[in-house]
């Protein structure tokens, strides 16, 4: 088969794409579809946009697959209608958000990262990458509206490994306790501590309501000790961080863990001997947003937690590209 750049560009154009769908969003093009279908001029009319720039704004989002057309009239795709309409349920606006104005403009400076194992994200050098995120309340809430939609296919694995030895379980960075709710509601015996920042409270308290199994603990788990449970679990937590950070995670969580007790981790492990993009691609978000992030294998986690005093540890799949790794102790 003859050689051409096809594929090449076919990656390079990559960004365009992501930005097509950036701007639909930002100019209404979603919400307005589901109000009513409409023509490429109404559409035009109704979000005040350029002629020639909102044809060819919808051309590229049916293109994409996001819109379609039909007797003229443009009409949400089933994906667009479900995770791309303000309002709805399962709207995804505030990770988008969080693409457009904070992670990829850190990709901005990948190559300057890659000379330097420094990120670009500036919050990221100051240490706290998640800053720009947490700065404006309603930003917040929609990163977390997001953020549990596209957790929730990990919770409902979660929910169903066994949970009969464990009673208490403390979910560090558990943020406002979906992964939490996801598991008490399967497993009526347990009881579920979200350990996270002091001013997560708010946003915890208006989302989980009447679960008196699920509670919130106010906490910096750098330099406050861990609360003492069954078991610990450290969701997308460990790869915002350097290696020494992690081996302090996980003495804290063995110091926390009672006897017989367990701490699970999940994160987008690497499989050096089988790359996964998406993967990579999340590695490469931590170093260039992180505080010195990245993901990492199985088998440098296992060190870090059997170098803790865990006695075992073991790994699989638990979604996707996620993995989960199960440290227990004696």
């Amino acid at each position: 088969m003859e050689l051409n750049p096809a594929p090449i560009l076919d990656i390079a154009s990559g960004a365009r794409r992501a930005r097509l769908l950036f701007a639909a969003a930002d100019v209404g093009v979603f919400g307005a579809l589901a109000e009513a279908p409409a023509t490429a001029e109404e559409v035009r009319a109704r979000l005040g946009l350029h002629r020639e720039g909102a044809g060819d704004l919808l051309a590229g989002l049916e293109a994409l697959g996001l819109v379609e057309r039909r007797d003229g009239r443009y009409h949400n795709g089933p994906a667009a209608g479900r995770y791309l309409v303000p309002g709805r349920p399962e709207f995804l606006g505030g990770f988008l958000d969080f693409l457009d104005h904070t992670l990829h403009p850190a990709w901005d400076g990948l190559a300057t990262s890659l000379r330097s194992g420094e990120p670009a994200n500036a919050q990221a050098g100051a240490g706290d990458p998640y800053a720009p995120v947490h700065a404006d309340p309603t930003s917040r809430t929609a990163f977390f509206d997001a953020m549990d939609v596209l957790n929730a296919p990990i919770g409902a694995a979660l929910a169903e490994l066994d949970w009969s030895g464990f009673e208490h379980v403390v979910d560090v960075g558990g943020a406002r306790g979906n992964i939490a709710v996801h598991l008490v509601k399967a497993h009526p015996h347990l009881r579920v501590t979200v350990f996270d920042l002091p001013d997560v409270r708010p946003a915890f308290e208006a989302h989980v309501v009447d679960n008196d199994r699920v509670t919130f603990a106010g906490g910096d788990f750098f330099t406050d000790p861990l609360p003492a449970a069954d078991a610990v679990l450290f969701g997308h937590v460990l790869h915002n961080w350097p290696v020494e950070r992690r081996r302090f995670l996980a003495q804290a969580a063995f110091r926390a863990v009672r006897p017989g007790g367990a701490a699970f981790v999940y994160d987008p492990m690497l499989d050096p001997d089988r790359p996964q993009l998406p993967n990579v691609l999340a590695s490469l978000n931590m170093l260039v947003w992180s505080a010195g992030g990245a993901e990492y294998t199985f088998a440098d986690a296992a060190t870090w937690f059997t170098d803790a005093g865990f006695a075992t540890v073991s790994h699989a799949p638990l979604v996707a590209t996620t993995s989960l790794l199960t440290a227990r102790k004696e």
